[in-house]
């Protein structure tokens, strides 16, 4: 009789009580600027339906790049990737009775089955924030100062990263912080943003990629037939905010 492993799943971690204080310093940062700009947690099941992204991603990256099952009801069920269409079918559901402009906040654990790597593993969480309900540039600044405010309360500097820019006017977004840049070849992977797109981006050599993201997507509730609100957003992973952490030297845990 084999012995079991004592190792995790591939692509997931195990957090230890030092790993859940790393943890729980930056979900304690997430929140604390969060709700300082008004904005309110919310949250639901990792499990979805899976014509949640079929419906606007197509089968072809939903057979290959998540966890897919079908259920004991047959059922096909997804672990879900990402939040934004969660997000898009709770706010659909509640559309007439909730009050607008709102802003939301999610810590959500997302599942994504790829190749492992430096910044990427297959389970991760992440911090994500929406503004729905206020439209063009006032939605878009107030978005970019969330961000912004973030990174400062990490004691992170100016020059240790870029907040890159496409489909906006940079000059508009100059008083929000002095490391704001205009790149043209910027664009985000998923396919329903419709104007304005950032990424925060660490200048440092050993480590340049990309920590948070996100844009304006005006037609998030085109999947459910209900009447269209502007939003905009990003999305913040918990191990490209570690990593920033540890490469400039920044504290970890409180």
């Amino acid at each position: 009789m084999s012995k079991l492993s004592t190792e995790p799943y591939k692509g997931v971690q195990d957090f230890y009580p030092e790993d859940m204080a790393v943890e729980n310093y930056i979900f304690g940062i997430w929140k604390k600027v969060s709700e300082k700009f008004g904005y309110q947690e919310y949250s639901a099941s990792p499990l979805e339906p899976t014509e949640l992204y079929t419906e606007k991603s197509g089968d072809e990256i939903v057979n290959q790049q998540t966890f897919t099952f079908t259920d004991r009801g047959g059922r096909s069920v997804t672990l879900r990737p990402e939040m934004t269409p969660t997000l898009a079918r709770m706010v659909a559901a509640r559309r007439k009775s909730l009050k607008f402009p709102l802003r939301w906040y999610s810590i959500p654990n997302l599942f994504r089955y790829e190749k492992p790597q430096r910044g990427r593993r297959r389970e991760h969480y992440q911090l994500n924030c929406d503004l729905l309900g206020l439209p063009g540039l006032e939605g878009d600044r107030e978005m970019l100062s969330l961000a912004y405010a973030v990174m400062k309360e990490f004691g992170a500097r100016d020059e240790d990263f870029e907040i890159r820019m496409n489909n906006a006017n940079v000059e508009d977004f100059k008083d929000i912080a002095p490391n704001i840049v205009f790149d043209p070849e910027l664009a985000r992977g998923q396919a329903y943003y419709t104007g304005m797109v950032f990424e925060i981006f660490d200048t440092n050599k050993d480590n340049p990629r990309a920590v948070a993201g996100g844009g304006r997507y005006d037609n998030l509730l085109e999947l459910f037939d209900v009447e269209p609100v502007p939003a905009v957003g990003f999305g913040w992973g918990d191990i490209t905010m570690k990593d920033f952490l540890e490469t400039h030297g920044l504290p970890t845990h409180a």
